[in-house]
C-alpha cells in the first residue's frame, strides 16, 4: 500500500527561496511541491517547512553515556535519550562522536566506545532510535592508543566521519597558554608544578605521536571513503596539510586566516552553533558571526548543545544582511550533508527523503512543532 501525506500552508524553505504552499509526501519521499495557499491534509497554519537538520559534531552521547566524572550510564538508556534531544531540536540525522585515544586528560577504556557503537547498531535495529545516527570517530593522534582504538572500527558502515585532533598546550586550539590554563589548572585546581608537568607530559605526546598517526588515520579512511575532518586548524600550514590529506571538513577554525584559506580550498568551513548563538566562542577564538559576514561559513554544528542548530540559523538571518534564511539553513542542512556524501537528504526537493521539521517562529527562539524521518513522523 502507498503511504502518502500532505503538509499544506506551509512557508517552504527551498535552496533559493522561501514558498507558500504544500509538500505531497509518498512512500518516505517528497514527491511534490505545490504553490498556493490550499489546505489539504496536515494544515501548517503559516508555520516553516524546512528539511530535516543534518548533524556533524555533537559531544552529546558521550555526555549522556558519561554524565559526571566517572560515571557511566547504561548504553542503551544514553542513546535513546540523546535521540530524543535530538529529533525534538528537528536534526533527522546526526553524527555521534566518539573518542578514539584516552590519556591522563580523559577519554575511555579501549572497547567503551567500541560497545557504545554496538549499542548504537542494536538500538537502529530494534526501531528505538528517530533519528538517522551515524558515527564521527574523533581522534585524538597525539595519545599512545588512539590507533588500538581506531583498529576496532576498520569494518563500521555506521563510520562517515573522522576528525584528527590534537589538544595538547600550544596546538591548534590552544596555542595560547591563557584559555589552556583556565581549562586545565584553574578548573581542576591543580599546583603550579603539577600543572607545568602536566603540560610537559602532554606535549611530548604531542610531539612523539601526533604526525605519524595523523598519516595512518588519514591513510586508512582514503581507502575506505570516509570523510576527514580537520580539527582546531589555525594557520595557512595547517591548512596546507589538510589540503593534502584529501580533508574535506574544516572544524573550528581558530583564527580567520586559517578559515578563509580553508574555504578557498574548498574545504566547508564548520563553527559551532552555540558560538552564533552566544556571540562568541567559549574558549577564546574567533567569533561564528565573524566568519558569517566575511562569506567562509559553511557548516554549524551543535557541538554541546543541540537545540543550538535550529536556533542559531534564523539568528543569522536576522543579523547578517547578507545571509538569507534558505542560505542559513542551508548551513545545517544542504551543505553538510553534501560533505559527508549524503546526497539524497538536506533539501527540500522531489525525490528526496522526506525528512522534514515543521518551525513555527516569528521572532525569538524558534520552537519545533513536528518532525518526520523519511516520511514517518517521530515527533
Amino acid at each position: 500500500m502507498t503511504a502518502e501525506t500532505v503538509l499544506s500552508n506551509a512557508r517552504i524553505v527551498l535552496e533559493d527561496r522561501v514558498l507558500h504552499g504544500s509538500v505531497q509526501i509518498r512512500d518516505g519521499k517528497i514527491a511534490d511541491i505545490s504553490e498556493g495557499a490550499t489546505v489539504v491534509g496536515e494544515d501548517f497554519e503559516g508555520d516553516f517547512l524546512i528539511p530535516g537538520l543534518v548533524e556533524l559534531h555533537t559531544d552529546h552521547l558521550e555526555a549522556h553515556y558519561s554524565p559526571r566524572p566517572g560515571v557511566r550510564w547504561l548504553k542503551m538508556a544514553a542513546i535513546q535519550a540523546h535521540d530524543a534531544q535530538v529529533v525534538t531540536s528537528g536534526i533527522t540525522t546526526v553524527f555521534d562522536c566518539l573518542r578514539m585515544g584516552s590519556d591522563e586528560d580523559g577519554g575511555f577504556e579501549q572497547g567503551e566506545m567500541r560497545e557504545m557503537a554496538d549499542a548504537l547498531a542494536l538500538a537502529g535495529k530494534e526501531n528505538r532510535l528517530r533519528a538517522d545516527h551515524r558515527i564521527h570517530l574523533r581522534c585524538e593522534v597525539s595519545t599512545d592508543n588512539v590507533l588500538a582504538h581506531f583498529v576496532e572500527f576498520e569494518d563500521d558502515p555506521l563510520v562517515g566521519l573522522v576528525s584528527l585532533m590534537d589538544h595538547a598546550p600550544g596546538q591548534r586550539q590552544f596555542q595560547t597558554m591563557e584559555q589552556y590554563t583556565l581549562y586545565y589548572k584553574t578548573k581542576r585546581g591543580l599546583s603550579d608544578e603539577a600543572f607545568a608537568a602536566f603540560c610537559e607530559r602532554q606535549q611530548a605526546l604531542s610531539a612523539k605521536y601526533a604526525g605519524p598517526h595523523r598519516i595512518e588515520i588519514a591513510k586508512a579512511c582514503a581507502a575506505r571513503g570516509i570523510t576527514i575532518a580537520s580539527h582546531d586548524d589555525a594557520t595557512l600550514a595547517h591548512v596546507e596539510e589538510s589540503v593534502g590529506f584529501g580533508i574535506r571538513l574544516a572544524e573550528f577554525p581558530t583564527s580567520f586566516e586559517a578559515a578563509e584559506a580553508s574555504h578557498a580550498a574548498g574545504l566547508s568551513v564548520l563553527m559551532g552553533a552555540p558560538n552564533i548563538v552566544r556571540g562568541k566562542s567559549h574558549s577564546g577564538n574567533i567569533a561564528a558571526r565573524d566568519l558569517a559576514k566575511r562569506g567562509v561559513l559553511d557548516v554549524l554544528s551543535s557541538d554541546y548543545v543541540p537545540f543550538s542548530l535550529i536556533h542559531a540559523p534564523f539568528l543569522l538571518a536576522d543579523e547578517v544582511e547578507s545571509i538569507s534564511l534558505p542560505q542559513a539553513l542551508a548551513m545545517v542542512t544542504m551543505t553538510p550533508a553534501r560533505t559527508v556524501g549524503l546526497n539524497d537528504r538536506g533539501r527540500i526537493a522531489v525525490g528526496l527523503r522526506a525528512d522534514i521539521v515543521r518551525v513555527q517562529r516569528e521572532d525569538g527562539i524558534p520552537i519545533v512543532r513536528s518532525v518526520w524521518r523519511e516520511g514517518r513522523r517521530v515527533a
